[in-house]
């Protein structure tokens, strides 16, 4: 056995014959591809690249040259101006090497791969799950973390795109901390079905994004009914040890070292052990062992530099007329072993191969027709992250091989690697010379973190601050009651649009409703409790599914705070439990308060952590959110917040975990202070909130006459009981649907800017909330409500009219409203229609 497609016969005939699994596609494929049945719940069958270098030997150059001339095709695709910006992200543990060898195509791409391999100094700037993989979680340890910041092209490479799942996971991760324009997917097959390239299609537009893909050749594969059954079915029957039948003569080899005490194949007999020897590598002091944490041009140049020398010196060390290598990577660590083995090829004589080792459990049989013909298995041999197991080299016993050159990293250099039964033992026990080179680990220093306060205050809680229950929140903010913010509503305009000062530097002066104002709130209240009841229960129910069993609320002070009370008391409600909550603030251009983060990581795991808002209006705050987050994580070292926030209604399409997207009127939006435990908007002043203080707020005790904070709950909160049953079943509808942010409201916003000639989307404030706040604390210019709306905006309607501002009916509208901001507001101004403002 010395290929996976032997005498003329295609190495996925036999998996073919009995699945009646098809390949069809473009005249290349089967050149391309072989099949095989894995031990995997999710998918049975296993697209077996010839040309990948992980479960195949093949000619380094062979490896190599796919993957630079995808690169050179990604270039021409991009020109030379978006090439200069772009990043390219590879995907563990497969296509490392191959997502390296396409930067290198592309020239001046810095590189970074997925890892399943945490590293305690670097903070995690994304993470994604493979669904149809043995292994799916996938990390994003960048070293720099400006790396996937930028808005250049992102070049996304795996060895196969199969469902586009994995890339669709990817992108709505990345895109929801750093937006771009411009993704391209790089693959050496693409095998998705039309349903499934329609869906990234839909994708694509629904984030306001290009995504084109790249592939040396497209297809299909064809699976019959009942094929996963039947492929765990053939599994069972022919793994050793699997029932009468498994030791037929198509067996013979098939699972080599797994199930025999002296590690011997069914039918062969082992034989003398081979000789195991170091290589010293001298590898540059300082330089990545690969894309893990980053891999800049830079480092691409160093080790051009250095490849002759380390090859001479594993030339070398070959045994006197070598005629048949193998360089055997190690798991993720592909791009090395693979250059290695270029240049190894072009110094020696010897007939020169590589491939990985792998984390991927796959059925061997010693069949020409089948793509994996023999298996190694031995111990895992690098302590991972997830515990031991089984690891797998692939047809490389019975390949003819007289060497092997395994290469690992120094993490993996362990005594495990070393131990009988270890990696190590097992290629002795089937090739005559092993050797092994060490390339050292990169591990990026720790942060250097500032030191800090030893103590933060204990959150804030009621009496004492707001007039909630002290258990249903802790407000992580600084008492600034005594201080005087308020500045009247035109002076507050004026020196936000000219420049002059932040919106979070002062407070509007607090709304004092009228009596017919109140009288809507409360009939508002009375007409949708039960709908903000289901909705309440919709998305609590959905964080406890999807994101954690006990979930630690932090609500964005102080529209989010109302909405994390309800969940907690669903939470009690429905399952009992008595979660913490916390507010914390975040200030549009500013980021969230690092020093609450930097409580909650000490008090509680970040994993837990689940931002609660109100409403989504255009995803403002949503963005600021996932670009604050990454921030905090990059320069404190602390990761495992998840920025994804958790909002009762989504109006904007801007959030995957939600109660509605429905824009009606939540009751809460109508007032100010007195339907938030009496809190005013969080401050954040130089000369008030210092570098070790959380934000800050008031405390309107004056206003206790007027507040219906605890009414509003209240009200809400005794709706549990009927909606019970149809949030339960709404759930589970929910749970199965597409949730993919679409980010319509932000083009609708975009388009509103530009046609009422405002040109600056943060003077248009789409939704009901959002617009109600314009109208209690902005300059408002006029008012757009959708053709037909009806009760949801008499209170906007009537504030309107209260300050002389034009309410405008439109046909076409994703919004029951919009409020526009008067777009050059100074006192006596015109606006872009020239009628002067109406204050």
């Amino acid at each position: 056995m010395k290929n996976a497609v032997n005498d003329g016969v295609w190495s996925g005939s036999w998996v073919a014959e009995r699945l009646g699994v098809e390949l069809v596609g473009d005249d290349g494929l089967p050149a391309l591809l072989g099949l095989a049945l894995r031990r995997n719940p999710k998918r049975a069958h296993l697209l077996v690249s010839h040309v990948l270098g992980k479960h195949v030997p093949q000619s380094p150059a062979v490896v190599y040259g796919h993957g630079l001339r995808l690169g050179r095709r990604v270039a021409a695709l991009l020109g030379e101006a978006e090439r200069a910006t772009a990043v390219v992200l590879g995907y563990a543990e497969t296509a490392t090497g191959l997502g390296h060898a396409v930067a290198d195509g592309l020239g001046t791409a810095p590189y970074l791969h997925s890892t399943r391999r945490p590293v305690a100094t670097v903070a995690r700037a994304g993470g994604f799950e493979e669904s149809h993989s043995h292994a799916t979680s996938h990390l994003l340890l960048p070293e720099d973390p400006a790396l996937l910041s930028g808005d250049g092209p992102l070049v996304l490479v795996d060895d196969e795109f199969s469902t586009g799942n994995t890339i669709l996971n990817t992108i709505r991760d990345l895109h929801a901390r750093h937006p771009r324009r411009r993704y391209v997917v790089v693959a050496l097959v693409d095998m998705r079905s039309p349903g499934d390239t329609e869906r990234l299609t839909r994708f694509a537009a629904g984030i306001g994004a290009r995504v084109d893909v790249i592939a040396t050749a497209s297809g299909t594969v064809r699976l019959p009914e009942g094929v996963l059954k039947k492929g765990q079915e053939l599994v069972a029957r022919y793994e050793p040890g699997g029932g009468p039948g498994t030791a037929g003569p198509a067996l013979a080899g098939a699972s080599v070292t797994a199930h025999r005490p002296d590690g011997t194949a069914p039918g062969s007999a082992r034989g003398a052990a081979g000789e195991v020897r170091r290589v010293d590598l001298r590898w540059p002091p300082g330089l990545p062992d690969g894309g893990r944490h980053g891999f800049t041009p830079a480092h691409r140049a160093r080790l051009e530099a250095a490849l002759p020398a380390m090859a001479d010196r594993i030339a070398g060390a070959l045994p006197a007329g070598a005629g048949r290598v193998l360089v055997l990577g190690f798991e993720e660590l592909m791009y090395a072993p693979l250059r290695l083995a270029h240049e190894l090829e072009r110094v020696t004589d010897a007939e020169v191969r590589f491939s990985t080792t792998t984390r991927s459990p796959v059925l061997a049989v010693d069949d020409p027709g089948y793509a994996i013909r023999t298996r190694l298995v031995f111990p895992a041999h690098d302590d991972p992250a997830d515990g031991p197991g089984e690891r797998y080299a692939y047809n490389v016993a019975g390949g003819g091989f007289d060497t092997v050159v395994a290469v690992v990293d120094s993490v993996a250099d362990t005594a495990a690697l070393h131990a009988p039964g270890g990696l190590l033992d097992r290629l002795a026990a089937h090739i005559p010379h092993v050797l092994l080179a060490v390339v050292p680990s990169h591990v990026p220093e720790p942060p250097q973190i500032p030191e800090r306060p030893p103590m933060l205050p204990e959150p804030l809680r009621g009496p004492a601050f707001s007039s909630y229950a002290p258990e249903e929140v802790g407000w992580l903010l600084q008492d600034l009651s005594d201080v005087t913010l308020e500045a009247p509503t035109e002076e507050r305009e004026e020196a936000i649009q000219s420049g002059g000062a932040h919106y979070a530097e002062s407070l509007p002066v607090e709304y004092q409703p009228s009596e017919q104002y109140q009288e809507l709130f409360h009939a508002a209240l009375d007409a949708s409790a039960a709908r903000i009841a289901r909705a309440v229960g919709v998305v609590t129910e959905t964080v406890i599914t999807e994101r954690s069993p006990r979930p630690v609320l932090v609500s964005l002070a102080r529209a989010g705070t109302p909405v994390g009370v309800l969940m907690r008391r669903w939470a009690r409600f429905r399952h009992g439990l008595e979660l913490p909550h916390y507010a914390v603030s975040i200030v549009r251009g500013r980021g969230i308060d690092a020093n609450a983060l930097r409580w909650l990581a000490a008090h509680h795991d970040p994993r837990d952590v689940v931002f609660v808002d109100g409403w989504t209006g255009k995803g403002a705050i949503t963005r600021e959110l996932a670009q604050a987050v990454a921030k905090f994580e990059a320069e404190e070292g602390i990761s495992g917040f998840d920025p994804e926030i958790a909002v009762l209604a989504d109006p904007g399409s801007c959030v995957r975990t939600y109660g509605t997207r429905e824009d009606f009127l939540i009751p809460s939006a109508c007032l100010n202070s007195t339907v938030s435990g009496l809190i005013s908007r969080t401050v954040l002043r130089a000369d008030l909130v210092g570098p070790d203080d959380f934000h800050g707020a008031k405390f309107y005790r004056e206003l206790a006459g007027s507040d219906v904070s605890v009414a509003f709950l209240d009200a809400v909160s005794a709706r549990f009981p009927e909606v019970a049953e149809t949030v339960g079943t709404a759930v589970k509808e929910l749970l199965t649907q597409d949730r993919s942010p679409t980010w319509e409201g932000w083009r609708a916003v975009e388009r509103i800017s530009e046609e009422y000639g405002i040109h600056d989307v943060n003077l248009v404030k789409p939704g009901v909330g959002e617009t109600t706040r314009v109208l209690l604390r902005r300059v408002p210019w006029k008012i757009l409500a959708r053709a037909g709306a009806g009760a949801d905006l008499d209170h906007v309607r009537l504030l309107a009219g209260q300050r002389g501002v034009p309410v405008e009916e439109v046909g076409e509208l994703p919004y029951t409203c919009v409020g526009l901001i008067h777009p050059k507001y100074t006192r006596g101004a015109t606006g872009a229609d020239g009628k002067a403002v109406t204050l």
